[in-house]
């Protein structure tokens, strides 16, 4: 995994803490910066819940994490990441592995999408595991939190993100001086994932889905932030916005004192693997959970609650 503490060095990024120059790694030494984003640390179940409730933030999107010392990095950029591929590379390594599946995914699709929706092609890839340049967040912070708590054994995230300035205004400034229209740089447009997003050149974030969502993107009330570049994390591309703080912020949640109460709600709200992922693999994956509930008693105590 990576750490959310390791940011970008021009001109090459890397989670890990490396980069390539001349063509060779090296180790780099970072010198550690505030965030220009808003930071909330909430100490339990029920700050979260007064949070999120009636707030100004009910319009935001929301991506759980395990971890709070990780960043907003997609699976695409991590993965390069990892396995040591040279920067330069990215571009056209990302062009074809989306050649590759759409040559290739109908065999096993009823309905392959149209080949020119690109973005519902990026989608699709996504939902099936392959690494791409979408990041998965939801309308709901109630999902948001349960992917944060689920596995989690320290300190977890909830990323909000306010869409309006990012995907609806008609003008923006960013980075640079650099002047954007985001409603012109629709990925649901045909031709503008490749035009705005794999040709990797402008440093900006757009926020929505597909026209024809999936079932699980449906049930977990999703939605995709897609970077225009791979180079940064996302927090480092909003930072970039003229204002951060209304764009961006992090709920740190200490998971000793909120996952059990948290997860034992989250629960009781029908909000579990069986129902976020509707098939045969998240009933599989919400069995995990089950193992630590029961109406009756509590199987981490064998204490009986008082209704039994």
């Amino acid at each position: 995994m990576f750490s959310g503490h390791l940011r970008q060095l021009s001109p090459v990024y890397c989670l890990l803490g490396l980069r390539f120059r001349y063509n060779r790694l090296e180790m780099v030494e970072k010198k550690p910066q505030g965030p220009v984003f808003d930071v909330r640390r909430l100490g339990s179940w029920e700050e979260f819940l007064e949070l999120i409730t009636d707030s100004p933030y009910s319009n935001w999107a929301f991506r759980g994490q395990s971890d709070a010392r990780w960043g907003l990095s997609s699976t695409l950029s991590r993965t390069f990441c990892n396995i040591h591929i040279h920067p330069r590379a990215w571009g056209e390594q990302e062009e074809r592995i989306l050649r590759i599946f759409k040559r290739k995914a109908h065999h096993f699709l009823s309905q392959a999408p149209d080949t020119a929706d690109e973005f519902q092609w990026l989608a699709l890839m996504q939902h099936h595991g392959a690494p791409t340049r979408l990041l998965d967040f939801t309308w709901s912070p109630y999902v948001a939190a349960f992917f944060a708590l689920e596995n989690a054994t320290g300190d977890v995230a909830v990323w909000a993100l306010n869409p309006v300035p990012i995907s609806y205004v008609e003008k923006q400034t960013i980075q640079g001086g650099l002047e954007i229209s985001p409603p012109e740089m629709n990925p649901r447009v045909e031709g503008n994932i490749r035009r705005y997003f794999l040709s990797g050149s402008i440093p900006f974030l757009w926020v929505g889905e597909p026209q024809v969502m999936n079932r699980r993107l449906i049930a977990q009330s999703g939605t995709f932030a897609i970077p225009g570049v791979l180079t940064q994390p996302m927090e480092d591309i909003l930072s970039g916005y003229p204002d951060p703080k209304k764009t961006l912020v992090k709920f740190i949640l200490p998971a000793g004192q909120v996952r059990k109460r948290g997860m034992r709600e989250l629960y009781r709200m029908n909000i579990t693997y069986a129902t976020l992922f509707p098939d045969l693999d998240g009933l599989a994956r919400s069995l995990g959970y089950e193992l630590e509930f029961h109406w009756r008693y509590d199987p981490h105590t064998m204490e009986r609650y008082l209704d039994y």
